[in-house]
């Protein structure tokens, strides 16, 4: 932040903070309980990543005051970069040519086509929809479901829990980028994956999660993968982070794990996108990104 930003006053908690009525504006992820009640002359608290449940978790959270969310097309375009990875790693069956490797097998299996694959994404904002428009563009059939309906070309649209299980019906590749909230805790869960697609040339779902960890039951995605109900999933988020050494995600051979690095935060990038924020705000300019608290993000 000094070096973004050499003309505010930068402090630093807990050693740094001087006098406490000095700070306006805070930039924070998981704050201690507390810390961000102790500030009285605070005016906006600004989240270091695209989510604000690290934030609105402080049970101390002072009411009123708004709080901003990251939105960076570097941020984007990292999140866009591991969607369209794992997407294709699993379209390409990768992990089969890495295990023939190691074993030295020469084996030409057969292959299919993009158009071959449905991939839903669950999640529809901006890092949703460019993720969308990118696989769309690859030749892959995407589709997207979210709390309000959206319109993008060439990707079909569902909204709300009354068309999910259509959703799900139609999916082959489930990549869930969901802002953590209530309601989707645990939405990754077995009674959903069963109703996936068994239509596609695997002949069971994949489950791609960069969203957060809560939004997974981790049992119920290696039962799946136990019963064949799930041929493979790549997990970048957990509950707890980090993922215990001894959980069996870590050597089950259809997971992937990847440590919470799909959407990895620039320093620099994060810190030009909050002084932004408080410049704008010192000036009366209206705030982008505002969360909205009823709906967690």
């Amino acid at each position: 932040m000094r070096k973004v930003a050499p003309d505010l006053d930068v402090r630093v908690w807990p050693g740094q903070m001087g006098n406490v009525g000095d700070i306006e504006y805070c930039a924070a992820w998981l704050p201690p309980p507390g810390v961000l009640k102790s500030l009285p002359n605070l005016r906006v608290i600004m989240s270091l990543g695209a989510g604000a449940d690290a934030i609105l978790g402080d049970p101390t959270l002072p009411a009123n005051i708004p709080i901003i969310r990251v939105n960076d097309p570097d941020l984007t375009g990292r999140m866009t970069e591991y969607i369209v990875l794992h997407v294709l790693m699993h379209h390409r069956q990768q992990r089969r040519i890495d295990a023939n490797q190691r074993n030295r097998i020469w084996d030409s299996f057969p292959t299919h086509a993009a158009k071959d694959l449905s991939v839903g994404i669950m999640g529809m904002g901006v890092m949703g929809a460019d993720s969308a428009v990118r696989l769309r563009d690859i030749g892959f059939r995407v589709a997207g479901w979210s709390r309000s309906r959206k319109e993008i070309p060439g990707i079909g649209s569902f909204a709300g829990d009354a068309e999910f299980d259509a959703f799900l019906a139609r999916t082959d590749i489930l990549v869930s980028l969901l802002p953590a909230t209530p309601d989707t805790d645990g939405i990754i869960n077995r009674a959903a994956i069963r109703k996936l697609s068994r239509k596609g040339p695997f002949g069971a779902p994949v489950v791609i999660n960069a969203g957060r960890g809560r939004q997974q039951v981790a049992d119920d995605i290696l039962a799946a993968l136990d019963a064949g109900e799930l041929h493979a999933a790549t997990l970048d988020v957990f509950m707890p982070e980090p993922l215990p050494p001894d959980s069996p995600l870590w050597t089950h051979p259809r997971v992937t794990v990847t440590p919470h690095c799909a959407a990895d935060s620039d320093p620099e990038t994060i810190c030009a996108y909050v002084a932004a924020n408080i410049r704008r705000h010192q000036r009366g300019a209206k705030l982008e990104n505002l969360v909205d608290r009823a709906r967690g993000y």
